[in-house]
């Protein structure tokens, strides 16, 4: 429940957590009501490509940093279509955005796309209460919305959890397209879209890959239709336990022995190929400013992270699977959760961010590389 009004930041807004706390601030954005899952960003800025970030998907996110909006909105660094977060809590907004490619201010774009936020709030005191409970779910209100605290707390607790959703249809293309490669073709990609970001074809493409993105729902036949080099498997939200369809799928390809890359929600897809299981995290990895260690060269990056959940691999050996050895390429650094697998026997693997970063840091940029690579050496 969403309702345009200009003048939002002298509303006043209340924000619920599950367990019963409360914050009071001022409306941000749209005023109404929405609910999702409360998770905390740590990224500095990058904001417009987080909040464009299909893997945000019924998430109400947190901004840590206490200063937001100050590059303002531009029509050039949409990672999709729409604005993705169900909500946006932020402690100070920018009252003047400073870039020479600003079209409007972040709270013009999120009141005309719905989006309802809080300002004026302590984030930090949320994101700590967050970081000791664990993510949960959260309402906003404002306006009309707005009633007692009992209330509002029966309303969040009847949202649905993360837990058990299945969201990637939901965010996916409806149909195939095509991303052509800049330059000279070299290489064929079949795309599956579970929440992709713009970026990622587009670094495919600059390394000479005609990208075809299908959607959620294509079947072994769809991918192999467009006579792929190589198979893709994207990012996206919700829980992998529920992913059923594209874990048959990337099983397929993985007997048929066609490379194959996965990011995020693709780690997990392919953890669950494998057979291995996956859980859901205390509060998640999410920024853009998260140490990984690819174990494979012993080199630490720092990587964009949206991740609710992470897969249940051994970290201290090889293991043996249907298609043979696997083992963790990365780990964070933080606190060792599985953040890459690879195939010893073959021509497949990925990792739990987001290389294509379009925010920054590049860091991890070389594995789309890798993913040449390795599609090379099919083919020789």
């Amino acid at each position: 429940m969403t309702t345009s009004t200009r003048g939002a930041a002298k509303t006043p807004a209340v924000l619920v957590l599950e367990d019963g706390r409360v914050f009071r601030g001022r409306a941000y954005g749209a005023v109404g009501a929405t609910f999702g899952e409360a998770v905390f960003s740590t990224g500095m800025t990058g904001y417009q490509e987080t909040l464009t970030d299909p893997s945000y998907h019924r998430q109400v996110v947190v901004m840590t940093a206490p200063h937001v909006g100050n590059t303002g909105i531009n029509d050039e660094d949409m990672e999709s279509r729409k604005i993705w977060v169900s909500g946006y809590v932020v402690r100070d907004p920018a009252r003047v955005p400073s870039s020479w490619r600003s079209k409007r201010t972040l709270d013009e774009e999120l009141d005309a796309q719905g989006v309802v936020g809080i300002s004026g709030i302590d984030t930090r005191a949320l994101t700590r209460h967050l970081r000791e409970r664990g993510a949960m779910r959260v309402g906003i209100f404002s306006g009309d919305a707005v009633s007692d605290e009992a209330t509002m707390l029966a309303e969040v607790r009847k949202a649905p959890e993360m837990t058990g959703a299945d969201l990637s249809a939901e965010v996916a293309t409806k149909e195939a397209y095509v991303v052509p490669a800049i330059g000279e073709k070299k290489f064929t990609v079949a795309a599956v879209d579970l929440g992709i970001k713009g970026m990622t074809p587009h670094r495919m493409a600059e390394r000479g890959i005609e990208v075809h993105v299908l959607p959620a729902t294509a079947s072994v036949e769809d991918v192999y239709a467009v006579d792929p080099d190589g198979v893709f498997f994207s990012n996206g939200p919700g829980d992998p336990a529920t992913a059923d369809h594209p874990v048959s799928v990337m099983r397929a390809v993985l007997e048929r022995g066609t490379p194959l890359f996965g990011i995020c929600f693709g780690n997990q897809i392919l953890g669950r190929a494998l057979g291995f299981g996956t859980y859901k995290l205390k509060y998640g990895h999410r920024g853009i400013n998260q140490p990984v260690q690819d174990r494979t060269t012993g080199k630490v990056e720092v990587t964009a992270h949206n991740h609710g959940f992470a897969v249940d691999a051994p970290t201290d050996k090889v293991s043996d699977t249907p298609f043979g050895r696997a083992e963790v390429s990365h780990v964070c650094l933080n606190d060792n959760v599985v953040e890459g697998l690879q195939l010893l026997d073959k021509p497949a693997f990925s990792v739990q961010y987001h290389p294509e970063a379009a925010a920054g840091p590049h860091d991890a940029a070389y594995l789309f590389d890798r993913f040449v690579s390795l599609m090379e050496g099919q083919r020789a």
